[in-house]
């Protein structure tokens, strides 16, 4: 067995994949099976209210399993990466603390590779107000017009940022305005950082016709459980459109349905689609993760059965 005081960095158990793939239910039996609970990386489910579109966990569910960075902000908060890495490492820090061996579970892989690669941020965090002032420059003088400004100020993050990639140049503009130092300069501290983490990770993938079939299989179950009431209870307690939150996978479409803006079939096609997309990126994502040792569920016998050889994977790292 592994001690937590000999070990000069905290084992991290990973479980990644895309959308609908059944990282849930396999983190569950994990979790249950090495006495740990879950740290959930997954940037929709930190919004409290919005259960059914985010396929978080049930009430059974986390009476099963404790879950950790979930409910955090209210859909009308920003909620950033750095934000996600700094509440990521104080769970971390105390699950092995309490002999707990840390699992973090979920698509979003840039929380994850925040964590993992110890990306240095700033110390001001993001700021919406700057973020807009941009925004609108860009649509009053142009976007060329914010790039030749970032070219001047960060010429290092100007050559590594195509001229018309809109958010990374007001992203760019925003962490100089608010550090006064380039963002150049973050990406360099984050090369050079040591991870205090022995990460390690397991991605679950599957045949991409069946995946397909599972991600419209899940919008149909959400619409049935009341998807399209959930969202409309968000518009009631005066959140908007334009809310972070709200900007989300399903509850674009089905807010903009409810403001008449859009047809039922339409929404429904939509949020099916735009599904398969995201599954899609984050497959990208995370095959560039080299680290990532891939299971397929079809070549196991149960989700129980691809739990247990994981658990025996990593029994050593256990407290």
């Amino acid at each position: 067995m592994t001690e937590p005081i000999s070990n000069p960095k905290i084992p991290l158990m990973v479980i990644v994949g895309p959308t609908a793939v059944g990282k849930s239910e396999l983190a569950l039996q994990i979790a249950e099976k090495l006495k740990t609970e879950i740290i959930s990386a997954d940037s929709a489910q930190v919004y409290r209210y919005m259960d059914i579109g985010t396929a978080k966990p049930t009430a059974e569910e986390q009476k099963r399993v404790k879950h950790h960075l979930i409910d955090l902000v209210d859909p009308d908060q920003p909620f950033s990466v750095a934000d996600y890495q700094h509440a990521a490492n104080e769970i971390i820090k105390k699950f092995w603390s309490a002999n707990k061996l840390p699992l973090m579970v979920g698509g979003t892989g840039l929380y994850i590779r925040a964590v993992t690669g110890a990306y240095a941020f700033g110390s001001k965090g993001a700021d919406f107000n700057t973020r807009t002032k941009y925004e609108q420059e860009a649509a009053e003088f142009g976007l060329s017009y914010l790039y030749q400004k970032l070219e001047g100020l960060d010429p290092e993050a100007a050559g590594k940022i195509h001229p018309h990639d809109q958010k990374r140049i007001i992203r760019a503009l925003e962490v100089f305005n608010l550090e006064g130092k380039p963002i150049s300069e973050q990406v360099r501290k984050t090369r050079i950082s040591e991870s205090p983490y022995q990460s390690v990770l397991f991605g679950l993938n599957m045949d991409r016709a069946i995946l397909y079939k599972r991600i419209e299989k899940r919008v149909e179950k959400m619409i049935e459980k009341g998807f399209l009431e959930e969202v409309n209870s968000l518009r009631d307690k005066g959140f908007r459109a334009s809310d972070p939150g709200l900007q989300i996978l399903g509850y674009r479409q089905l807010f903009a349905y409810l403001e008449d803006s859009a047809g039922w079939e339409d929404s429904i096609a939509d949020i099916k689609k735009e599904t398969r997309n995201l599954a899609k990126r984050q497959l990208t994502w995370f095959r560039r993760e080299k680290e990532i040792t891939w299971i397929d569920p079809d070549r196991f016998s149960s989700i129980d059965d691809i739990a247990e050889n994981i658990c025996n994977i990593v029994k050593d790292l256990v407290p």
